[in-house]
């Protein structure tokens, strides 16, 4: 039986996207609220209400996750969620309001589309409204419209990221899913075989493999700033967790990116995951950290093997 992320109760997935100025925004929306957590292991973050995620933070559920292109200008769209979220009565209760808690993480895309068009609270609005509980789209949509993997040669040599998801259940019920929104550095390969999906070309007009960290063990020198790029997770699941089995959930999640992005992790991405836990069922979060690599891997494949070309940058469909 097929699983979908959207089977997990109480979450749906929208994105947004403007395939003029490429960029997007993907919001994976969870209303009644869930327990959040997180892993940051980038050094070229830009984020927006991360600091709810803390254990000793005040607040104990999130409402939303939000991905957006743009940069730091991208993270204004998590208003339009906010907007989106009070308007159905979501939120941290305060006495006098109701405040959304949407922690929201942004990708470096102003390189490929117009570096002036950037997700905006409408687009935010947009992809709530659009979001659904069903079958969720995937490849060069949303906060995935203006990823690139592969940057070790600047754009002119990289290849189409994406926005990709998968999802996995056990016996005992156990469900969990990843969101991965994919603008790396390096390559993305398939772990099982060790073969490069898409990634960094020898030259603009081939279409044959560098290979990023073969370039770099060798010392070769970039040609180009890297500090673009980012690998962004989220991590749904019904298992019941705190925020701190939440957090650590995210952190063994993100192991799957330096196993499916080569090289990983690196000083020029910011990549972060989130974990959203609806709590419906007791189970070692061990278990739901292990499920959650293999997910993770699984929808950054899969972010980059739906891509469609984009401006003269090739996807992996034309490689088939």
């Amino acid at each position: 039986m097929t699983v979908n992320i959207t089977d997990i109760k109480g979450i749906s997935v929208g994105h947004a996207s403007d395939f003029d100025g490429l960029t997007g925004v993907t919001v994976i929306l969870a209303p009644s609220g869930m327990t959040g957590g997180v892993n940051i292991s980038g050094s070229a973050t830009s984020t927006r209400q991360i600091d709810a995620l803390s254990p000793s933070h005040i607040v104990s559920k999130v409402h939303a996750i939000c991905i957006v292109g743009g940069s730091a200008y991208g993270l204004d769209a998590a208003s339009g969620v906010m907007r989106y979220l009070e308007e159905k009565g979501s939120g941290f209760d305060v006495g006098v309001a109701r405040i959304p808690i949407v922690p929201t993480a942004a990708i470096f895309d102003l390189r490929v589309g117009s570096a002036k068009i950037r997700p905006d609270k409408d687009m935010g609005y947009l992809a709530c409204q659009q979001a659904t509980d069903g079958k969720v789209a995937e490849g060069s949509v949303g906060a995935g419209t203006g990823a690139t993997v592969g940057k070790f040669y600047g754009i002119e040599q990289a290849m189409k990221g994406g926005a990709g998801v998968a999802a996995d259940s056990l016996d005992n019920g156990l469900l969990v899913g990843a969101l991965a929104v994919v603008n790396a550095f390096g390559d993305v390969k398939d772990p099982s075989t060790g073969k490069i999906l898409a990634g960094a070309r020898k030259d603009k007009n081939s279409y044959e493999f560098a290979d990023t960290l073969e370039l770099m063990r060798k010392g070769v020198q970039r040609p180009v700033s890297a500090f673009h790029n980012t690998t962004i997770g989220v991590i749904v699941t019904n298992a019941k967790l705190n925020k701190q089995t939440a957090s650590a959930v995210a952190r063994m999640g993100s192991l799957g990116i330096t196993k499916a992005v080569s090289p990983g992790q690196t000083i020029y991405d910011g990549d972060i995951v989130f974990t959203l836990a609806s709590g419906h069922i007791e189970v070692d979060y061990h278990t739901v950290g292990l499920i959650a690599e293999e997910m993770l891997i699984k929808a950054i494949i899969r972010a980059v093997t739906k891509a469609k070309e984009v401006k003269g940058i090739p996807s992996f469909l034309i490689l088939r």
